[in-house]
């Protein structure tokens, strides 16, 4: 059975290096056999991805800067745990939109971090999960995304 790591590189993902807070709290927190991953924004090495879904934005791109954040998770876990395998379980994904009043689709949007915790973990990667829009997310971006994962 293909390790995460191993996954990642047969889709093709590098991960990044870890993003580093932009105000007063820490990108991870261990208790117990709980890593709690702060949000993580829909942002690369080559910038941030802006917009608002339902206004300038479309639903694919939405979901492709959900999976941006969903990489960026990776990132963290891997900085926190080391060894990807080492997660167990993605206990629960909290997903954030900047969303026009009108847009509607806000789970579809999660979906792109959802599913890549499928791909990469497999079983282990379906998670309980929260999927809201907001009016605005920091620094302008087009999604936030935080989890919870239980690891061993």
């Amino acid at each position: 059975m293909p390790t995460p790591e191993e996954k990642l590189d047969a889709l093709g993902i590098v991960l990044p290096p870890p993003m580093k807070p932009v105000a007063t709290y820490v990108p991870f927190v261990i208790t117990g056999n709980l890593l709690y991953v702060s949000g993580q924004v829909s942002a690369t090495t080559d910038g941030r991805i802006l917009g608002r879904l339902g206004e300038n934005m479309e639903l694919s791109a939405g979901q492709h800067a959900a999976r941006i954040c969903g990489i960026n998770l990776i990132a963290q876990c891997k900085a926190a745990v080391g060894d990807l395998s080492r997660i167990k379980r993605v206990v629960k994904l909290g997903g954030f939109v900047n969303a026009a009043p009108n847009f509607v689709d806000i789970p579809q949007v999660v979906n792109g971090c959802s599913d890549l915790m499928v791909d990469v973990f497999g079983e282990a990667g379906k998670h309980a999960r929260s999927a809201v829009a907001c009016p605005t997310l920091p620094l302008g971006v087009a999604v936030e995304v935080d989890g919870v994962f239980e690891i061993g």
